[in-house]
């Protein structure tokens, strides 16, 4: 059996109104590719958008429906003043954005910066 392809969609950004565009393309690229792993990783500020209530939930709830797994940087939510109890439900968090990053490519993730 081979690994399934993964696809990494980043969002970084001081504005959290890059969670819209991320998760948009996360549902087009599982939708597009359903037998690939898709993954937004949101970085920076733009952590605010996935919390519960940043404006965003049923995006985030349609998101997760398709399979997308949503990861949040911890640096960037300790940054926030967010704790893992204000992310949205289904939220994963990765310690270090760039430490997830840097890993998953290592192991052939493809990498898409929106």
């Amino acid at each position: 059996m081979t690994a399934a392809r993964e696809v990494l969609i980043h969002a970084f950004d001081e504005d959290p109104s890059v969670v819209a565009g991320a998760l948009r393309v996360g549902r087009n690229a599982a939708q597009a590719m359903p037998d690939s792993v898709v993954q937004v990783v949101i970085q920076g500020i733009a952590v605010t958008g996935i919390a519960v209530g940043g404006g965003f939930d049923e995006d985030i709830a349609a998101t997760l429906d398709q399979g997308v797994r949503l990861v949040a940087c911890g640096n960037s939510m300790q940054r926030a003043h967010l704790e893992s109890s204000q992310m949205a439900p289904g939220v994963q968090i990765a310690p270090s954005a760039v430490a997830h990053l840097a890993e998953r490519q290592w192991a052939g993730a493809a990498y898409i910066r929106v």
